[in-house]
């Protein structure tokens, strides 16, 4: 499986890696008419058989969708024909099979829930770290300027018990919302360091940083494109575990390949290799994060 964040498909690698073109991408733009064009973009996506679900929202458009590779670029020369999404970065990966079982296209309030309306992305951005840097950070302990560098994750627990920077500061937050308050409860514990903000592809992070520059934190950047990026570009080089996607695949590893981590029907709880071997473990029913509850009950 391969991931690039080229603004088309690598020519050629679509039959090799997968019959399917799995793409992720967002972008923070004004869009005031989400209700105008929620019929169209739901349109085309039924006509090309894509699935996946499409946030349309007052602050941008956030986006993950799988289909036929003919198709996937039939929709990407659609969105781009609106000069707002011309530029539009693209994340790519291939797989057998549809990433995704059904079409959602979804009109919220936000790209990603956190309820700070001063917080505007398409205004500026926070400072962000290329993969490559971020590496060679890790690797000497210490940014450029010598100051420690600290990661910080904006994910949620779920995600994080499944894989993460070494050494990071997780929060076990158990949605985005809570980020605020617990960072700017902590703001001393990161002077005279670096923080690096970190997610899955960039937009959780994208708001974080500007949200801790907003608060005061002097030396704050985001990993440039999330942890899929940084797999793409470094492989899993400071990362233990693998990465959870909301999407079948449950979880990526380093090599941006699927894993055999999977995520209960009932409970929604990630369930690793090792905990899909209890009995508490029925595909479909129950695992062990809820079969006793359930049992009690």
């Amino acid at each position: 499986m391969h991931t690039t964040t080229d603004q088309t498909a690598p020519a050629g690698t679509s039959a090799a890696s997968g019959r399917y073109v799995n793409i992720a991408a967002y972008k923070f733009i004004s869009f005031d008419d989400t209700e105008a064009m929620r019929p169209q973009f739901q349109a085309l996506c039924q006509e090309r058989n894509l699935k996946g679900t499409i946030l349309l929202t007052p602050e941008g458009i956030n986006m993950f969708l799988s289909g036929l590779p003919a198709d996937i670029d039939a929709y990407l020369a659609w969105l781009r024909s609106d000069a707002r999404f011309a530029d539009i970065e693209v994340k790519y990966s291939y797989s057998e099979e549809q990433s995704h079982k059904r079409m959602l296209v979804k009109i919220k309030n936000e790209i990603i829930t956190m309820r700070m309306p001063l917080i505007k992305p398409e205004l500026g951005r926070a400072p962000s770290v290329d993969a490559a840097t971020l590496k060679r950070w890790l690797d000497q302990g210490v940014d450029d300027n010598g100051k420690p560098v600290v990661m910080v994750d904006t994910r949620n627990d779920f995600e994080v018990d499944v894989g993460t920077f070494d050494n990071t500061v997780d929060y076990r937050i158990a949605k985005f919302t809570e980020f605020p308050d617990v960072i700017a409860a902590h703001k001393d514990d990161f002077a005279g360091k670096t923080v690096v903000t970190f997610c899955t592809g960039g937009i959780r992070c994208e708001k974080a940083a500007i949200h801790m520059q907003n608060i005061g934190y002097d030396n704050v950047y985001q990993l440039e494109g999330g942890i899929l990026k940084y797999f793409e570009d470094v492989g899993g080089a400071h990362y233990s575990g693998d990465c959870f996607v909301f999407d079948y695949r449950t979880a990526l590893n380093p090599k941006l390949e699927p894993t055999v981590t999977t995520q209960c029907f009932a409970c929604r709880a990630v369930v690793t290799p090792r905990e899909q071997l209890s009995p508490q473990y029925v595909y479909g029913v129950s695992c062990p994060h809820c079969a006793d509850k359930s049992a009690a009950a």
